[in-house]
């Protein structure tokens, strides 16, 4: 398919991504921050706050505030550009913005807008301000790596690449992808579809850390392989594309084991994941991602 590709990053992207991955309990043991950040993050809020943004949860009025947040485009771009965006809304200026979408719209718009407008100034001005500025600047430099090279390559090669993996599948009425680079949640990559768009936050493999030490991403890659059992995965998908119970059933594991060896595999880029909407359908193996294992190991040794 012959998709409508962008690459778009706004550093108020990353304040409503660094706010995801906080209330999303599920990924704090697996995000290559860790679960010490949450704590450390934790720990710079008021207890008044802390206790708002507890009550958040990753549901459907979740997905509504991310469309709202998305929807702020052109008129933000910095995180105070879009809380004075945010605040100025009505509740006519918001049933306006998610008309054109058949995603539900909240019932008490004012309320809902209000306890946005709370969070989000209160995470920015407590947390999101003093974030490290490599990162702001690492996703701008990403994004526009990626813009260079959307015009000159084939789609399919360009996605493979900039996701680490992800093979999209069409979806009636769906046609447009857009591709946001991001940072806290990696190695996640957070799929939100709303009727023709499916924006992708995607892995960037940014690495702030030590140049003496391995690359997270490079080190998460010699880690996955570590394991009979995803050893056993990559040879069962060498004959093709499987889906997770046919995968479940070969390796006689259960459902959970399963999954925590293909999130591992996935998050590696060892494998493809063929996704229709937010939901992924099967795994294939990532050839070219193996052949290039052994130069990775060397480039680290070498220096």
């Amino acid at each position: 398919m012959n998709w409508r590709l962008e690459v778009q990053y706004e550093p108020y992207f990353e304040l409503v991504m660094s706010f995801h991955t906080y209330i999303c309990s599920k990924y704090h043991k697996r995000i290559e921050l860790s679960t010490p950040w949450v704590e450390e993050a934790r720990a710079r809020l008021t207890p008044e706050l802390a206790a708002k943004i507890k009550e958040m949860k990753v549901d459907n009025e979740w997905k509504s505030a991310y469309l709202l947040a998305m929807l702020a485009l052109p008129e933000a771009s910095s995180p105070e550009s879009f809380l004075a965006w945010l605040e100025q809304m009505s509740a006519s200026d918001m049933a306006e913005r998610f008309a054109g979408y058949s995603h539900p719209f909240p019932e008490d718009v004012e309320a809902f807008r209000s306890r946005l407008l709370t969070v989000f100034t209160g995470w920015n001005e407590q947390y999101f301000r003093f974030a490290d500025p490599a990162i702001d600047a690492g996703l701008g430099t990403e994004a526009r790596i990626r813009q260079e090279k959307l015009t000159g390559m084939k789609q399919e090669a360009f996605l493979d690449e900039t996701t680490n993996g992800l093979i999209f599948k069409p979806i009636s009425g769906m046609d447009k992808l857009l591709l946001i680079p991001q940072y806290h949640s990696q190695p996640y990559t957070i799929l939100y579809h709303y009727d023709d768009t499916l924006l992708i936050h995607y892995n960037t493999r940014l690495y702030l850390g030590d140049e003496d030490v391995i690359p997270t991403p490079d080190l998460r890659i010699l880690r996955s392989l570590g394991e009979k059992s995803r050893l056993k995965i990559l040879r069962y998908l060498n004959a093709g594309p499987r889906t997770f119970i046919e995968i479940s059933k070969h390796l006689k594991l259960s459902k959970g084991i399963t999954h925590d060896h293909l999130f591992n595999l996935r998050s590696a880029g060892l494998i493809t994941s063929y996704i229709e909407g937010e939901n992924q359908v099967a795994f294939g193996i990532r050839r070219h991602a193996l052949y290039r294992i052994q130069d990775k190991l060397f480039q680290y040794i070498e220096g």
